[in-house]
């Protein structure tokens, strides 16, 4: 049953009310928009689906063991908790109602209201399998903690099965590792499995040899790394084949299952790589809030679901919306952190001079995105690095991409334990957050087993008899 609709922040009945600034999506635009108002004389609720700030660019080293959660996923509670103007809620918003500024939420089975009188929409983007979501349950994205868990499960899984598995060829499809999309995440995560089977796992079985394990980045793409140009694309190349990375371009996926992938090669031959672990970093798809609001405003989406906003970061004909983040487009700018930063920052920024200073929404400047430049690691010791016109690789590049992926974790303890747990890999091949279970790996086919029992629950008339017992998640994965 539904609780009734809360209001944003409890006010005595006879105290003018502030003005209500609602923020969806707790990362870095989100985050750093609630910041940026902590002296504003604006009431904050800052509402996401989950309970902490994702820094996503680690995301691929929990799922390589090499750093634990909590370090790149701080609760967005206790960051904010000194803020006292902010309110956080955990709850996943299903509803946005333009008209009425209000948006509706649920946290599990309780849903609630909340009125804005301005909106900052920052919900970040999805892995998009460019319509073929079936391919999601066989080759899992890298978005959520939850993605980064359960593939951590199924890297390991695929070394503990080849070990006790007598069949050869059914060995070799444990330990060949296919990576779908040759971008920052599926060249950083290539490289950490490599390092992962030919390094920290070494002599630590007795029937197989982890380095045997083959690992393949493959991409629809003729270039690895496209974004950062032929020069640095070829530098992380060369380094990956080094370390036995199988690199193969101008391969689209056709079809994925449990057995393997299916691909399909220029000349327009389809082959087969049998395979165990397939990971997906191919493409984004931005969150479906962005076709909501354009359903109700003369805004539009682009091919990927991001919304066209205004030079201001607005919605056409509502200037109290701000999108910012990975669900804007505006001016071709890349879906990176530093994009979501400055645009939430502008946004707050915004709102405090029109609040405070008596501006209007005709007056505001246009956004102007400051391109700090981008980098990716491809291994220990070795990265790429492109600031404009100047491009580095190698190891100082590595030394650029160390500095500035500690300068944005949020917390001073997590810097600290995240520089110890890179020392120990860098020194000693030590990942100490190599743990897996089978409900990480089971999990996501539990789930839809779930999902797939309401439904039936959902078009009966009939009511489930009383007392009957429900499914939990990992009694769902038992009977997979």
């Amino acid at each position: 049953m539904t609780e009734p609709a809360i209001d944003q922040v409890p006010v005595a009945a006879s105290a003018p009310r502030r003005h209500r600034v609602v923020i969806i999506g707790s990362g870095f635009g989100g985050l750093f928009a609630a910041q940026r108002l902590a002296k504003a004389d604006v009431d904050v609720t800052l509402i996401a689906r989950t309970g902490h700030h994702l820094f996503q660019p680690l995301l691929y080293q929990v799922a390589t063991g090499i750093l634990s959660v909590g370090e790149i996923a701080p609760p967005t509670r206790l960051i904010l908790r000194d803020q006292k103007n902010a309110t956080v809620v955990l709850g996943d918003v299903n509803q946005i109602d333009v008209a009425a500024k209000r948006i509706h939420a649920d946290a599990g089975h309780i849903g609630f209201d909340i009125e804005y009188d301005s909106l900052i929409v920052a919900a970040g983007a999805n892995q998009s399998y460019f319509g073929n979501d079936h391919f999601e349950r066989w080759a899992p994205g890298m978005k959520t903690v939850d993605d980064a868990l359960e593939l951590r499960s199924r890297i390991l899984g695929c070394f503990e099965q080849a070990e006790v598995i007598d069949d050869e060829e059914e060995r070799k499809r444990l330990l060949t590792f296919v990576i779908v999309g040759a971008g920052p995440t599926g060249v950083e995560m290539a490289g950490q499995v490599a390092e992962l089977a030919q390094h920290t796992l070494k002599d630590s079985f007795r029937r197989i040899d982890p380095a045997t394990a083959r690992v393949i980045l493959l991409d629809a793409a003729p270039a690895v790394l496209p974004p950062f140009g032929n020069k640095l694309g070829n530098a992380a190349r060369v380094r990956l084949e080094q370390m036995g990375v199988e690199i193969q371009l101008n391969a689209m996926v056709t079809n994925v299952d449990y057995n393997g992938i299916e691909v399909k090669d220029p000349d327009g031959s389809v082959r087969r790589i049998a395979a165990s672990c397939k990971i997906w970093s191919a493409g984004v798809q931005a969150s479906p809030l962005g076709r909501m609001l354009t359903d109700q405003t003369d805004a539009e989406t682009d091919r990927a679901g991001r919304v066209l906003v205004n030079k201001d970061l607005s919605l056409p004909g509502h200037p109290e919306i701000f999108v910012v983040g990975d669900m804007m487009s505006l001016d071709n700018l890349p879906g990176v952190a530093q994009v979501a930063i400055q645009g939430g920052k502008y946004a707050a920024k915004q709102i405090i001079n029109e609040v405070e200073k008596g501006g209007s929404s005709a007056q505001r400047p246009p956004f102007k995105y400051f391109d700090k430049g981008s980098m990716a690691t491809v291994s220990r010791y070795s990265a790429v690095v492109k600031m404009g016109k100047i491009e580095i690789s190698g190891f100082i590049a590595w030394v650029m991409w160390l500095i500035v992926h500690l300068a944005y974790l949020i917390g001073f303890k997590n810097r600290v334990t995240t520089m110890f747990s890179w020392g120990m890999h860098m020194g000693g091949e030590h990942r100490s957050q190599l743990t897996s279970t089978k409900q990480w790996v089971y999990a996501r086919q539990a789930l839809e087993q779930v999902a797939a029992e309401r439904s039936k629950v959902d078009s009966s008339s009939a009511p489930q008899p009383s007392g009957s017992p429900s499914v939990t998640p990992a009694e769902a994965g038992r009977t997979n």
